[in-house]
């Protein structure tokens, strides 16, 4: 293996899920390749059905340090809350 080969993000869907869910990670040459031992690592059990493979250097992340920057403004919406609506008495339970 090359050291200057890319690293790459896996992302697997299961038989039974809807979503990809991150897997792990890899080197490879290309694409081709890191699907192809993604399904090797990863896959083992035939348990997928889906895999999708992302350069890491593609990803951008927050910064767990810009939590209340990113999040905290939707504190003073309180408009989604369910608690703002009132719900009449013949929807019952929700």
């Amino acid at each position: 293996m090359s050291k200057d080969w890319p690293l790459w993000e896996i992302f697997i869907r299961s038989k039974s899920g809807l979503a990809h869910k991150h897997a792990g990670s890899l080197h490879a040459a290309d694409a081709r390749m890191a699907i192809e031992n993604a399904r090797d690592v990863y896959t083992r059990r035939m348990e997928g059905v889906s895999i999708w493979v992302v350069e890491s250097k593609h990803i951008t992340a927050s910064s767990p340090d810009d939590k209340e920057l990113l999040f905290d403004p939707a504190d003073d919406k309180v408009y989604r809350h369910p608690t703002f609506y009132d719900i009449p008495p013949e929807v019952g339970h929700m």
